[in-house]
């Protein structure tokens, strides 16, 4: 059971995803989580208002499985087979996480200066996730697909477009935590 519960090393992990991914091309699917989103629209009625989402969803019945078990699979690593074992991190990155604010950087893969209820529950908290989950969104109908679809499937693939997409994700990762975090926090 401790084998679970640490990290996986790469020889191992890299593996399980590029046989999941060999799988997928092989039967013709594509991954992503982001297109469960246009599925559940559709499931809802959306078709009746917009042609973006008059589509066979019950053909994507499979990738709503994949996210409902991604929710599930994270729900039980979390509760249950979590290891309460510090982050490895570097402590170059360390110093520059207590830089930005916060104060037990690598105890937690949520810290409290971001996830903590009290900071959630702000007016602060409450923009930063509805503009962040606005532009989200609009990005990944922007780019065709959201990070796992194109760092997953779009790179495996060979697709040049996801090479580009995943270019300006890092790109705007950095922007985001060099220019915009430092302003916000």
């Amino acid at each position: 059971m401790e084998l679970i519960k640490e990290p996986w090393p790469w020889y191992v992990s890299g593996p399980c995803i590029a046989i999941t991914m060999f799988l997928l091309l092989y039967f013709g699917r594509t991954f992503g989580m982001s297109s469960n989103l246009r599925t559940m629209c559709a499931i809802g009625g959306a078709g009746k208002y917009s042609e973006f989402f008059k589509f066979d969803w019950k053909s994507y019945r499979w990738n709503l499985i994949v996210m409902i078990g991604a929710i599930v699979g994270g729900f039980i690593a979390h509760f249950f087979l979590s290891n309460p074992t510090d982050i490895n991190l570097s402590a170059e990155t360390i110093k520059d996480l207590n830089e930005l604010g916060f104060k037990n950087a690598g105890n937690s893969l949520l810290p409290p200066e971001l996830f903590a209820w009290e900071n959630v529950l702000t007016l602060k908290g409450i923009s930063i996730l509805i503009i962040g989950g606005f532009l989200v969104g609009f990005g990944t109908r922007y780019a065709g697909g959201c990070t796992s679809g194109h760092a997953i499937t779009g790179l495996s693939s060979l697709q040049l477009p996801s090479l580009i997409a995943v270019i300006g994700f890092f790109i705007g990762g950095l922007i985001m935590i060099y220019l915009i975090f430092p302003i916000l926090f």
